[in-house]
């Protein structure tokens, strides 16, 4: 399993909107990069974790853990023209752009801000490229040990995670 930082701003979609959505998921459509192209399209592998990450806000911060339930797929947006993520360039015999859809898992309240974050920038985060100057990606990765020290910051999500973990075995025929 690996370990991905997923931001979007909330006034376009946030984690409300996720959460409101059929079954709690939704396509992670609309990425525009390359580079954030390639690892939704090479990397994200079903089951992988996320942390949904609200950016360019008030309060920028982790506002949820999501799960790929669906991997890299044409991000049917770039072939809408009335999209404003449209692209006259792309085909569907040769898409540019693609998407992966993420199903909610638990919303982290309070959200785990950015300035909190930043405490552990020069230690277990030192590396986390959400926290380098610059980094405008909307899709990075995430280590192992940055997001056990991210859920560390808010043992709610450790504790609902194992019992959401133990409710899944109970639950695992009823799931595809």
């Amino acid at each position: 399993m690996q370990y991905w930082l997923m931001k979007s701003e909330p006034d376009v979609f946030g984690i409300d909107a996720l959460a409101r959505a059929p079954r709690r998921t939704t396509g992670w459509e609309g990425v525009r990069n390359y580079q954030a192209r390639n690892m939704l399209r090479d990397d994200f592998r079903k089951g992988d974790r996320a942390f949904f990450y609200h950016s360019s806000c008030e309060v920028p911060g982790v506002a949820g853990v999501v799960k790929v339930v669906r991997e890299a797929y044409p991000d049917p947006t770039q072939f809408d023209a009335k999209s404003e993520y449209y692209d006259a360039g792309s085909t569907r015999e040769a898409p540019r752009w693609f998407s992966v859809d993420v199903q909610l898992e638990r919303r982290i309240e309070p959200v785990i801000t950015l300035l909190e974050l930043r405490e552990h920038e020069t230690s277990a985060l030192r590396e986390m490229l959400v926290l380098k100057r610059g980094n405008r990606l909307s899709v990075t990765p995430l280590t192992a040990a940055e997001w056990r020290c991210i859920v560390a910051l808010r043992p709610s999500v450790a504790s609902s995670r194992a019992a959401q973990s133990t409710a899944g075995l109970r639950t695992r025929s009823k799931k595809s």
